[in-house]
């Protein structure tokens, strides 16, 4: 039932919350709590639409709800907080996960169409033109670096610009991987050099699909294992951006980012609970 699914994510929110010590005016009729819960619920069930879930939360579930100006002025200010209890649930997910494997990959979000990129006022600059090979287009915004599990629940997130390409970012993301652990991804990690860093300073050891050019071959039986735990991740990209709207609807960049943010977050969350 929806209004108890709401109601767990409530107290998920109002727990992890309780744990950081958050500090808040206790005067306050719509605690950050439920804040964080509601703009859950947009991303969750209203593709991103923040006004049905206010409408919803006050019909069905909270007395006192904020109006829509108010509330994405409080969402706002929630934006470090949002993205550091994503890092926490998913650092949870990582030291439950027993296999000990990881999978990392990217999807691309639009800003907006390529025919208006000149009258965007979201980003601007040339490092937010960039290529989707999977489906050999060019896009205007960013991308989205998502590590998960191997049962596809995002444990990590990094934001970039559109141009940059994947095996530039693995030297940028900072991972909190435990040991002796496996990270998955495709032939656009390739990066020899950070695979070495990685398996020397992190423990980690990085399993890139190679190409048939590689210099690096892999045995048949470990290509299909590579190939094998990229479709899972490729399921949890298609099943976020499902959750998104054609055009996601922002005035800031700022906005923007934490819409993005809680798409991602809303299907962690949906998994926790």
């Amino acid at each position: 039932m929806l209004q108890d699914k709401v109601i767990a994510i409530y107290c998920l929110m109002d727990d992890l919350l309780k744990e950081m010590d958050h500090k808040e005016h206790n005067n306050r009729r719509f605690t950050d709590s439920q804040v964080l819960t509601t703009a859950l619920v947009s991303a969750l069930y209203f593709r991103g639409n923040q006004s049905l879930a206010l409408d919803y939360m006050r019909s069905h579930v909270f007395e006192d709800v904020l109006q829509k100006s108010g509330f994405t002025k409080r969402l706002h200010r929630l934006g470090e907080t949002l993205m550091f209890i994503l890092l926490q649930i998913g650092r949870a997910f990582k030291y439950i996960c027993c296999e000990m494997e990881y999978i990392i990959d990217s999807f691309p979000v639009k800003v907006c169409h390529n025919i208006r990129i000149s009258r965007c006022k979201l980003f601007r600059g040339e490092e937010y033109r960039g290529y989707n090979a999977s489906k050999r287009e060019y896009f205007y915004g960013l991308k989205v670096q998502l590590v998960t599990t191997a049962q596809g629940v995002p444990v990590e997130m990094y934001l970039v610009a559109g141009r940059e390409h994947d095996s530039q970012v693995l030297q940028k993301m900072y991972h909190d991987l435990p040991p002796e652990s496996s990270l998955f991804g495709d032939s656009g990690y390739t990066d020899y050099e950070i695979e070495d860093l990685f398996k020397q300073t992190e423990q980690v050891g990085l399993q890139v699909s190679r190409k048939s050019n590689a210099k690096r071959k892999d045995h048949p039986s470990v290509a299909f294992i590579k190939e094998h735990m990229r479709k899972r991740i490729e399921t949890s990209i298609s099943q976020i951006s499902a959750l998104m709207p054609r055009h996601i609807n922002a005035v800031t960049p700022q906005g923007f980012i934490i819409k993005l943010i809680l798409f991602v977050m809303a299907f962690q969350v949906d998994n926790c609970i």
